[in-house]
């Protein structure tokens, strides 16, 4: 493990790839195994079952995908070669960064029923050398864990999968984009909204605002909607979605004191733990006919550091 591991860093990580370039059963770097494509067929009851969180906002519309999914790469390409220089990118075969990409592995086919964009999308797992607390999905499926969360918490596989679908679910929900919208909205006017459609000349200031994607913060709302999907996504991937409520518990007590930047932009609390207990119902059935993973992890040891 190299020293970063050990220190605060404040960097992001390195590819996975497209997830029909895999072949590699252990997820070396930019690759997943054939069999993900093959799982993306999912029968037709599933996508009837599990949460509902209606449908996304209006306002996202006003940005286009395309453009925010173009800012994301560039900005997870700078911060690729940040870390990089820094050392603090966990290498391929670290115990953690496979762990993360085999989870990840078994979570993407099931977020095609909630974007069709994501089927296409050119997924990244990646473990960046830092103590925060804190884990994020950028626009087009760009995953990222620090090391703190995984080692400090000591995160099951099945909280590592309600992370990773709570996460996901920003992304594919396009929580930021919708942000991006309502920006827009109010920096440019509504007089030009028909603009955006098309771009034109707003297409600078949309990349400008892009440029913020790593620093937005969510409404309750889309907290909330993020966290039942999560659990819904992590049940149909054979984890046990009962882990989101243990997850927040571990969290609640990490936030006594200054609270971890990923409770900051995560509000927690008893109600959200109620809201994930109230949907377990809806989730428990899909997890309880889901293929299970047959590779266990564990958090951290001291040999992994």
């Amino acid at each position: 493990m190299p020293d970063a591991f050990r220190t605060d860093a404040e960097v992001r990580v390195p590819a996975l790839g497209h997830a029909a370039n895999c072949r590699c059963a252990l997820h070396a770097r930019r690759l997943f195994t054939g069999g993900l494509v093959a799982a993306a067929a999912l029968p037709g009851a599933w996508a009837r079952e599990g949460v509902d969180v209606g449908q996304p906002s209006s306002m996202s519309k006003l940005v286009s995908a395309d453009q925010v999914e173009q800012a994301s790469r560039q900005q997870y390409a700078q911060m690729l070669d940040k870390a990089r220089q820094q050392k603090a990118l966990g290498p391929d075969d670290h115990p953690q960064v496979r762990r993360l990409r085999y989870i990840a592995q078994r979570i993407i086919p099931h977020t095609y029923e909630w974007n069709s964009r994501a089927r296409k999308w050119n997924w990244e797992v990646n473990l960046i050398g830092s103590k925060q607390i804190n884990a994020f999905c950028m626009p087009g499926g760009k995953i990222a864990f620090y090391y703190g969360i995984l080692d400090q918490l000591k995160l099951t596989d099945d909280e590592v999968a309600m992370i990773m679908g709570h996460e996901a679910a920003h992304a594919l929900r396009e929580h930021a984009r919708e942000q991006m919208g309502k920006s827009a909205a109010t920096q440019i006017g509504a007089g030009l909204l028909s603009a955006l459609l098309g771009l034109g000349g707003t297409g600078d200031a949309l990349l400008n605002m892009g440029g913020q994607l790593l620093t937005l913060r969510f409404g309750r709302d889309d907290e909330s909607e993020a966290d039942l999907i999560g659990i819904d996504l992590a049940a149909r991937a054979g984890y046990d979605p009962a882990a989101g409520v243990t997850l927040w518990q571990k969290m609640a007590k990490a936030s006594q004191g200054a609270p971890p930047e990923f409770i900051s932009t995560h509000p927690s609390g008893p109600t959200r733990i109620a809201d994930i207990e109230a949907n377990l119902p809806k989730v428990q059935p899909l997890y309880a006919r889901a293929d299970k993973p047959d590779r266990r992890f564990g958090p951290p040891t001291g040999a992994q550091n």
